[in-house]
């Protein structure tokens, strides 16, 4: 085979030969096998009643000799016992170190706690033989010191899957009242519909009224009586979810209609249509003439409509805009008479320099 080819995936014949009696699968295909979270060695379902049954006893397979009972086997759930045994010692582990996330003060504490779990679970599954004696004593000793707050946090997760498993019972028990409310107001429709198709006939064949009117008239009354039959029905859906005093949950938000995403806008909302021109499609303009027949002004995306707008914006820009009024409107802010001082000194003794400066520098 090459390399970097996909190798396929090898039946191995033993899987379905029990090592104990050797019944194979080809031969009694109702043979089942089990497995002993102790040693994990599978066995078919005749061998463990016939050695088990009587009490414990050490596991047949050899070079094995662990002590096993008949209640630890069990159906595995996957074809692969490594991945069968790691999920088991998930579980084991799961069930002492069972912290939860509000106990801790910081997340940085609580990823932590998860990272030692992992490492645990690491050790106790892929680790050597020392370091899975050492994750057996640290799991024990935690069980032991712990046991009190693993007993709690155990409580807590039973009664928030009970919560769960109510919930989703509540909830399945709604939407079947609501395909039953549904139904029955089709039905009803239908009934309606029915009926008032009689009396059309029975108005058409005995008085002399005008036949669209009369049509008009039952199609109106359908109408009324299908939106009463909805109203209803949501009052009784409302008032039925209020007063179910053991789901009602308090401290929740309020459930709104969520906003339709408008599209995205560059500018903020900013409105650009000008106010003080109509921007039109064309302008006739001997400038233009050459322009508008000539494709090298087309190049690159170039339209004339840009040229438009940014020509009338450009010509209109400075409309409105009176610089005197805003100037004569301001209030110049006064100066601290100190501050004058200062500057009229400064100003002073600058003047004097540049005359003595003058008077140093003319030679006539």
């Amino acid at each position: 085979m090459r390399n970097g080819a996909s190798k396929p995936i090898d039946n191995n014949p033993s899987d379905d030969i029990c090592p104990v009696c050797k019944s194979n699968r080809y031969l009694n295909p109702s043979l089942q096998f089990l497995i002993n979270p102790e040693c994990y060695h599978k066995m078919c379902s005749t061998c463990v009643d016939r050695i088990f049954t009587s009490g414990p006893a050490s596991c047949p397979v050899p070079y094995c000799g662990k002590t096993l009972r008949k209640k630890g086997f069990h159906k595995a759930f996957f074809g692969d016992l490594k991945v069968e045994r790691e999920v088991d010692i998930r579980k084991r582990v799961g069930a002492v170190f069972n912290r939860r996330q509000d106990e801790f003060e910081t997340l940085l504490d609580y990823n932590n706690y998860l990272d030692d779990v992992e490492c645990l679970i690491f050790d106790l599954v892929q680790g050597t033989k020392e370091e899975k004696t050492k994750a057996e004593e640290r799991l024990k000793a935690y069980r032991e010191s712990n046991m009190g707050d693993i007993e709690e946090n155990r409580r807590a997760g039973l009664e928030e899957i009970e919560m769960e498993k109510r919930r989703e019972k509540a909830e399945k028990e709604a939407a079947r009242q609501r395909r039953m409310a549904v139904l029955r107001e089709e039905e009803e429709e239908k009934l309606d519909v029915a009926k008032s198709k009689r009396d059309v006939l029975e108005r058409l064949a005995n008085t002399d009224e005008d036949a669209n009117k009369i049509t008009q008239q039952a199609q109106k009354i359908i109408l009324k009586k299908s939106s009463a039959r909805r109203t209803l029905a949501e009052g009784a859906e409302s008032n039925g979810s209020a007063r179910d005093p053991g789901l009602t949950l308090r401290g929740l938000k309020k459930k709104e209609a969520p906003v339709a995403e408008k599209p995205y806008d560059p500018f903020g909302g900013v409105d650009l249509t000008p106010s003080r021109y109509v921007l039109q499609g064309d302008y006739d303009n001997e400038w233009l003439s050459n322009a508008k027949s000539d494709i090298r002004h087309m190049a690159g995306g170039y339209s004339l409509q840009e040229y438009y707008a940014r020509t009338m914006f450009e010509a209109f820009s400075g409309l409105g805009v009176f610089i005197e009024d805003e100037v004569a409107g301001r209030s110049l802010p006064a100066a601290p008479a100190s501050v004058g001082t200062a500057a009229a000194v400064e100003a002073s003794a600058g003047k004097m320099k540049i005359e003595h400066k003058m008077e140093l520098d003319d030679v006539f």
